[in-house]
């Protein structure tokens, strides 16, 4: 993880410092909303990926990029060309491993609201999904 992106993630988790953590739909005192923020990480998150394959294989950089597809409850996470990697709540920023393309396996993996979480999730992060797995 770069060195802007961890300060990114420090700024936000000062704003968040400020807020109720089930705060889905107001904006207080400039604050955007959980769910904008929810979207912000599952970028941050989706960033990591591209990055870790990257790093892996520099002579392919590039080559493997994953896209965001916003559904009902969910954001999933898809490697294009390929299965889905991973699922995150839109209201509590809570990521699963995928137990199909449609749906995600019971168990929370990260929660991105929680600032140890999300620095391991993003941390730990690796495009081929290892750090979804509970241990």
């Amino acid at each position: 993880m770069t060195t802007s992106s961890l300060e990114n993630i420090q700024d936000l988790d000062k704003q968040l410092l400020e807020i109720n953590p089930n705060l889905t739909t107001q904006v207080t005192a400039g604050i955007p909303p959980l769910s904008v923020i929810v979207n912000r990480w599952t970028r941050m998150l989706r960033d990591a990926l591209e990055s870790s394959y990257d790093d892996q294989f520099p002579d392919r950089k590039g080559q493997k990029r994953f896209t965001i597809e916003e559904g009902r409850k969910y954001y999933k996470i898809e490697e294009l060309e390929g299965g889905v990697h991973a699922f995150v709540d839109k209201n509590t920023g809570e990521v699963y491993k995928p137990a199909s393309y449609k749906s995600p396996a019971k168990g929370v993996r990260y929660d991105l609201r929680s600032i140890e979480d999300r620095e391991r999730c993003l941390s730990n992060a690796d495009w081929a999904g290892g750090y979804l797995y509970l241990r």
